[in-house]
């Protein structure tokens, strides 16, 4: 008997974005085209309506209930994922309008698939069987491939698509491999019969040693981390740019969500070794991230490698979760983590939204040089997007600052001091890049002969950018209530 009485109540939230999905495909059709900001409408109410569940439960931040045959877990952990991924879709949709019609791609289905690689992450988020977050990681992922190729008529963007089905099935094929493996020591693919058996056979068993590593690998890929980062710029680049907002901060929200739980959870046993594995990533993903990310033009691949290195920074709280001692354990490492990309989500969104909007004739303006002059042409938008890479630069008083502090602070109290001094010096690295978006903003003059840029705008897409630049004001100034909802939500996932 779950929290809300039946099994199916208990996974009320996914239902609901399940069905509003079908119901926005099978009304795609017989949708006049000037009409489908309706269906983007009845995805935002259904997103509306789950968020009022999940929300409602937040009250009840101590209480751990399994459904379905301990399938899927919901616990506070999950929850705070779950109010993340709602706001971010939700705010990817609206963002998604006035781009859309811009590209000429506003199509329907656009947004049942979009529903549909929720309703995988909100599985991969709860689940608590090595199969269950499988079967959510792959109806995200296949979701997401659909997306990036929604521009039929860019070969670009069919590129992108072909390259990331390759990747992803490739990267799914593994985990699978390591999760087999898994079962075979185990005899379940639970979470709780797994690092039973993993207490039975003990750290130095060649099986789970090699199990482990394949299951790291699979979710490497998912989170871009390097080296199995190789899809992400291509990708990030091809796909249309709400959608890359989209897979830049949902996608890898999710991803982190149920990486943290199979590894804690279900292979915690194993940190002494999971832990080394993990920094040994870490650190290249900071260099390869950061360094390829100064030579880049295109402003899209250039935060495709800024994605992988703020992987990276993200990797650390895990790694000093493994790592820490003491009375608190490994609470701040994870805590630090979930804080960290909560944090992301709000400068990505809005960075990626900007470049949405702006436009250089026909064309979208995604290259650095289309920003020349922007601060004369369109001060408000150069200003935004000032915020947006001080934020992802890591610059006080804003949030991408909070962010850092808590993930170096852990690795601090985790005696990892100089895993958090090296972090620190690649942040200050990742500063050129940013701040050279804003150097060719505010210091080059726009050449007269050139195109001007001109804005795509709607109310609301000045909705998603206020949303956007206030939380990343407001949490790098006041990030108390994100820091103790973090916290707790930890409590029970442990």
């Amino acid at each position: 008997m779950s929290l809300y009485g039946t099994d199916l109540l208990a996974l009320l939230p996914e239902l609901i974005v399940v069905a509003a999905a079908c119901l926005v495909i099978a009304l795609d059709p017989i949708t006049p085209a000037s009409r489908r900001d309706l269906l983007a409408w009845l995805s935002l109410g259904a997103l509306a309506l789950c968020l009022g569940l999940t929300g409602g439960q937040i009250g009840t931040l101590n209480v751990r209930v399994s459904a379905f045959s301990d399938l899927v877990v919901i616990d506070a952990y999950a929850r705070f994922w779950k109010v993340l991924l709602y706001g971010v879709t939700g705010l990817t949709i609206l963002m998604s309008l006035p781009y859309l019609k811009a590209e000429r791609i506003h199509l329907g289905e656009y947004y049942g698939f979009i529903l549909l690689a929720l309703s995988g992450m909100m599985v991969m988020v709860s689940g608590a069987d090595l199969l269950t977050i499988y079967l959510g990681t792959e109806l995200m992922s296949l979701s997401l491939y659909v997306m990036t190729g929604l521009n039929r008529s860019k070969p670009r963007s069919l590129e992108a698509a072909a390259k990331y089905f390759v990747l992803g099935a490739f990267s799914s094929g593994i985990l699978l491999y390591g999760i087999s493996l898994l079962y075979g020591m185990a005899g379940s693919t639970k979470l709780a019969s797994i690092a039973s058996a993993i207490g039975t056979h003990g750290a130095n068993d060649p099986l789970v040693l090699i199990a482990t590593i394949l299951v790291a690998v699979g979710f490497s890929f998912k989170l871009a981390a390097v080296p199995f980062h190789m899809w992400t710029p291509d990708v990030y680049q091809g796909a249309p740019t709400s959608v890359t907002a989209f897979m830049a901060v949902a996608a890898k929200a999710a991803s982190f969500a149920a990486f943290m739980r199979v590894f804690v959870e279900g292979l915690g046993g194993l940190k002494a070794d999971w832990s080394l594995l993990f920094l040994l990533i870490a650190l290249v993903t900071l260099v390869l991230g950061n360094v390829v990310a100064i030579v880049q033009t295109n402003i899209k691949r250039m935060l495709a490698y800024s994605s992988i290195a703020h992987a990276g920074y993200a990797l650390i709280g895990f790694v000093a979760a493994g790592r820490a001692v003491g009375p608190s354990g490994s609470t701040p490492g994870l805590a630090s983590v979930m804080i960290y990309l909560a944090l992301y989500s709000f400068m990505t969104l809005g960075a990626f939204a900007v470049i949405g909007m702006l436009r250089k004739g026909e064309r979208e303006g995604e290259e650095i040089e289309d920003f020349t002059g922007l601060a004369k042409r369109q001060p408000l938008a150069a200003f935004l997007m000032l915020v947006f890479m001080v934020s992802l630069a890591g610059i006080p008083p804003t949030a991408g600052f909070i962010g850092k502090f808590y993930v170096f602070m852990a690795a601090v109290d985790a005696g990892l001091a100089w895993l958090a001094a090296i972090a620190l010096l690649f942040a200050a690295v990742s500063a050129y890049y940013y701040m050279r978006v804003v150097m060719v903003m505010y210091m080059r003059e726009p050449d007269p002969a050139a195109v001007a840029p001109r804005l795509v705008t709607s109310p609301a897409l000045s909705f998603v950018l206020a949303c956007a630049v206030a939380g990343v004001i407001f949490f790098g100034l006041f990030p108390n209530s994100l820091v103790s909802f973090a916290l707790q939500s930890v409590l029970t996932f442990k």
